[in-house]
């Protein structure tokens, strides 16, 4: 796999937020989002090759119990890769939460219990919107979790329909998040009480503790 960093820090996002992670970020995306707060992991370029086993070795000197996968878009990694990758973390007890971009089907992975799946849908400014896999959707289970960065009042709208279309209010886990400096988080909290959908309103959290544009935290 094409490994990117690797660190321990506090999970800024997510039902975990707040919570000591280690972050394990591959190299390379298939999308090029328009507020991607992650571009130097877009391509390979900086990234390492690690096996399967090198990565759980450092995993396990960082002695933290919850792991995030995240990128880039770690599931376009090999998938054979990736999977034994997982099957090594639930083998050692860990939590671990997928952070995906919504591009990539996921019906091929099979996640453990304590496994959790971050499905990181794309709006309108995006500008990847098309690229969505919306049948990724009806694969979710009550844990996993479908996050939504808004960057305007537009984009609110369509996610807001897009949870309407596939039914996810009570099914899944939703968060609202605003595109840093875009939108103001009384702005999405506003809007978010106004649908009366069981969502979660989150800032990036990182981003409050560190500056916005710090690596490795």
């Amino acid at each position: 796999m094409r490994i990117n960093e690797i660190f321990r820090s506090v999970q800024g996002e997510t039902s975990s937020a707040g919570l000591p992670t280690i972050f394990v970020r591959t190299g390379g995306c298939n999308l090029r989002c328009t507020y991607c707060d992650t571009p130097y992991a877009l391509t390979t370029t900086g990234s390492i090759h690690m096996t399967v086993g090198a990565i759980m070795h450092e995993v396990r000197k960082l002695k933290t119990k919850r792991v995030c996968l995240t990128g880039g878009e770690p599931l376009i990694q090999p998938r054979q890769e990736v999977q034994e990758l997982l099957d090594l973390l639930a083998a050692e007890g860990y939590e671990v939460s997928i952070e995906t971009s919504g591009s990539i089907p996921i019906a091929a992975f099979g996640l453990h219990p304590k496994q959790r799946w971050i499905l990181d849908m794309k709006v309108p400014s995006s500008g990847e919107m098309e690229k969505m896999k919306f049948e990724s959707l009806t694969e979710l289970r009550p844990e996993d979790e479908v996050k939504f960065v808004v960057g305007n009042y537009a984009d609110f709208r369509w996610s807001v329909e897009l949870i309407k279309m596939y039914d996810l209010d009570g099914k899944v886990q939703l968060i609202f998040s605003p595109v840093w400096g875009q939108v103001t988080p009384l702005q999405l909290t506003e809007w978010a009480l106004d649908t009366g959908i069981d969502a979660r309103v989150q800032i990036q959290l990182h981003k409050i503790i560190w500056h916005p544009e710090t690596r490795g935290v």
